[in-house]
């Protein structure tokens, strides 16, 4: 049985306490083998929740529900600006890094960036929310669309219908297309003739996106050759264009500007990391000189490569012996 532990800050609003256990009740209920365990759990201070006026409530969990958790889902609350409290920094933390999924929704995704969990990170929230998510946390890559945000074990939405595609999202992930298919028509009830189509589109949109996973895997294996939209395409099985509208849908870019961001993203990681000159450090990253990698690092970035690495280089790295 797979743990999904919801956890509410003061202010939360009652849908994104209640479409947790709707999504994965429905799915255990319909499906033989399916089953998960939705625990509410209360961060300190939670006092009201907005559903749509305050109501005063009383969580069965606290923050010991987070312990055993497979996925940490984080709703939207008032007060996201707030610094978290230090044990709710420290409960995420601990789920990280035993390797459990943390999910965030709305607003819910400014508690995850202030523990730092996201920094290096693509992440979304809702759109009127992205704009102060990345003047507050300038080190996560923010997508202004505020679709679903995959990145790693991480999983970012907006708020609403966010809550609805990160838990159709977790069950494709733990279950298949086909259960979270069936579930997301049951949930969708059809009110008016055309209402299918409404359906057919949301379940396609979740689905498509989750199965980019593995070509951006694949990509990422591949930063320093030379990949083509024809070879990405054919990797995920897909025509060039209906790639191209799944990039633009699920990550805000088209596979060409996915791939450039990428290079980069790991030519910053090099510099952290390694003593790599700037030479190799284009090589590695795909790029065809040194002058197109610093191009293409200051529009992305803002700096150089170098000023980079000395900006955050926090101690140099060891020098290799012999």
């Amino acid at each position: 049985m797979s743990v999904i532990a919801v956890l509410a800050l003061d202010g939360v609003p009652g849908p994104h306490l209640t479409t947790p256990a709707m999504v994965f009740g429905a799915a255990s209920r319909q499906h033989p083998g399916v089953e998960y365990e939705v625990r509410l759990c209360a961060a300190p201070g939670l006092r009201m929740v907005r559903a749509p006026a305050p109501l005063p409530v009383s969580l069965p969990w606290g923050l010991d529900g987070l312990e055993d958790a497979d996925v940490v889902l984080i709703a939207g609350h008032a007060g996201h600006r707030d610094v978290p409290p230090a044990s709710v920094r420290a409960a995420l933390h601990t789920a990280a890094g035993r390797g459990a999924r943390i999910a965030a929704v709305g607003t819910g995704v400014f508690t995850l960036a202030a523990t730092g969990l996201l920094d290096e990170r693509r992440a979304t929230t809702g759109w009127r929310y992205t704009g102060d998510l990345a003047t507050r946390h300038p080190g996560i890559d923010v997508d202004p669309l505020g679709t679903v945000v995959e990145d790693g074990s991480f999983l970012t939405a907006a708020g609403m219908f966010g809550g609805l595609d990160v838990c159709l999202r977790v069950l494709h992930r733990d279950h298949g297309a086909t259960v979270a298919g069936e579930t997301a028509r049951q949930l969708i009830t059809p009110l008016q003739l055309d209402a299918d189509e409404v359906q057919n589109t949301i379940e396609r949109e979740v689905l498509d996106g989750s199965g980019l996973e593995p070509t951006l895997r694949w990509l990422k294996t591949r930063l320093d050759q030379a990949v083509t939209l024809t070879e990405m395409a054919a990797h995920a099985r897909t025509s060039t264009s209906s790639l191209t509208r799944r990039f633009r849908t699920h990550t805000g870019r088209t596979p060409v500007q996915y791939l450039l961001h990428a290079r980069v993203s790991e030519a910053r990681r090099l510099l952290t990391e390694t003593d790599l000159p700037v030479e190799q450090i284009a090589i590695r990253t795909g790029f065809t000189s040194p002058a197109v990698l610093r191009r293409h690092f200051r529009i992305l970035t803002g700096t150089t490569p170098r000023a980079y690495r000395q900006a955050h280089r926090a101690e140099p790295a060891p020098q290799a012996q012999g």
